[in-house]
């Protein structure tokens, strides 16, 4: 019998609508090698490392009557081209004019009778760049039994390493009555089946039931012309839209901010999205008397024998930090931060970057992933925003031949929550990616811009003073670099 999907992966079919589709996503830019690149070498590619994560060409079989969670069968009619898709921007495309295409894309669900992911592939870009769009289901990269697929797809070296396609053939799909007498006998000699199929029945009434009294209590406040009140500016409703924002810094004015005032690169990232965050919320108007704090859960990978192993060595935990936007100081908004994982310092639990940046196989994705589906399982935790930071490698990836010249994750949004950042470093640069409800947050551009100016302002802290640039001079980069 095919593997059985676990309650955790259940739950996360059962939590996705078409507000809060349920996947991550990967925009990366490429500059072609000396020999071009074309939409056939990327479907040869993929249909070459593919092997390598088979549940990418699985779909999800459910059991007649629900008397058993669903289970993982071979899609019969897996067909590459579905999966693998090309488009293209008018020459010569601007990253604007990608950054739209890529909200609609992410916008949409991916569809549930067929394997969960998408590839694009965008042609068009300007100087002949090209940029690669991925979507994986959280319930397909688990970390466990796979990884993301763009984990396979990129290589270390410009020559691409033919590791020899499979001859694969789809398995026949179990009829009704096999799956059926799958689910009766693997609950008579599996107690997990039971308690699994229990588990995630129950779920399912409960979350019915939340769900219930989630639209009563919109349909009672429209009839009475009540909004309901909200205690964060970046809570409130999803609608079906997103705006995707992308901002690419340079790793060495991180490097500045830790040198000049210790802790470690992810202070200085969590620093200057808290920074970024004030300044934008003092543009749209908000009070900062009212919003001292904003509480972030940010993943973070740990040594810890009591939580589960991924495949790529770690396991992937919740940490809670209160991101002091209220707070007028950037070094004083640095050392807060800072101040907050200094537990996990001391105790030799975090694990340090670099040693995560130089795993063997090594892919942003996957980790971004992983803490999107840690995200998810603490959703009731009470966080208002997900910031996901992962180090890069800082030597060049390249696809096919072509060179990775920039990655911006685009994490998930959650119920409630319409705003994520997702930050990876590589190759020299700090690449942060911006989440945002269309509707909800149409100023989304705008974080963006003061993203940039946050750490303007930290790398002026971290100079000589009489080095310093006054503020409000510094060139800032356009925002088409890539």
């Amino acid at each position: 019998m095919s593997e059985r999907l676990r309650p955790r992966d259940v739950a996360l079919l059962a939590e996705e609508s078409p507000t809060t589709p349920m996947h991550n996503a990967t925009i990366e830019i490429f500059e072609p090698g000396a020999s071009g690149f074309d939409y056939q070498r990327l479907v040869d590619l993929v249909h070459d490392r593919i092997s390598f994560v088979p549940r990418y060409r699985q779909r999800i079989q459910t059991v007649p009557g629900r008397i058993a969670n669903p289970i993982w069968v071979d899609d019969e009619h897996f067909d590459i081209g579905f999966h693998v898709r090309r488009s293209a921007l008018p020459r010569p495309g601007t990253l604007d004019q990608l950054r739209e295409l890529v909200s609609r894309i992410v916008s949409r669900p991916l569809d549930r009778s067929r394997p969960l992911w998408e590839i694009y592939v965008v042609e068009g870009l300007a100087d002949g760049q090209f940029a690669l769009l991925t979507k994986s289901h959280h319930v397909l990269v688990d970390g466990i039994d796979t990884v993301d697929i763009g984990q396979v797809l990129l290589d270390t070296s410009p020559d691409t390493k033919e590791l020899g396609a499979d001859e694969w053939r789809a398995r026949r799909g179990p009829s009704p009555f096999s799956l059926i007498a799958g689910a009766v006998k693997d609950s008579a000699t599996d107690v997990d089946t039971v308690v699994d199929t229990v588990r995630t029945t129950t779920g399912a009434v409960l979350r019915g039931a939340a769900g219930g009294a989630r639209t009563t209590g919109r349909v009672i406040d429209a009839l009475t012309n009540r909004t309901p009140r909200s205690e964060s500016p970046i809570i409130g409703p999803l609608s079906q839209q997103r705006r995707v924002v992308t901002v690419r810094t340079d790793l060495a004015d991180h490097r500045k901010v830790r040198e000049a005032h210790g802790g470690t690169i992810n202070d200085a990232v969590l620093a200057t999205v808290t920074g970024a965050l004030r300044a934008w919320l003092m543009t749209r108007g908000e009070s900062m008397r009212g919003i001292r704090k904003i509480r972030a859960l940010v993943p973070v990978s740990v040594i810890d024998d009591e939580l589960e192993a991924t495949a790529l060595g770690s396991p992937i935990a919740a940490h809670f930090v209160d991101l002091p936007v209220g707070e007028a100081s950037p070094l004083v908004r640095l050392h807060q931060v800072s101040y907050s994982f200094q537990a996990d310092k001391e105790s030799g639990r975090g694990i340090p970057a670099a040693r995560l940046a130089g795993m063997s196989g090594f892919a942003p994705a996957t980790f971004h992933a992983l803490g999107a589906r840690v995200a998810g399982a603490e959703r009731r935790k009470g966080y208002q925003l997900c910031v996901t930071n992962v180090p890069g490698p800082q030597a060049p990836l390249h696809a096919a031949g072509a060179r990775m010249v920039a990655t911006y994750p685009v994490p998930p949004l959650f119920e409630g929550r319409p705003l994520a950042i997702g930050v990876t470093s590589y190759d020299g640069a700090v690449f942060y990616g911006i989440n945002a409800d269309r509707d909800m947050l149409p100023d989304a551009d705008l974080l963006g811009q003061c993203v940039r100016e946050a750490l303007d302002e930290l790398v002026d802290s971290a100079a000589p003073s009489r080095n310093r640039a006054p503020r409000g001079r510094r060139k800032r980069k356009t925002p088409e670099t890539p």
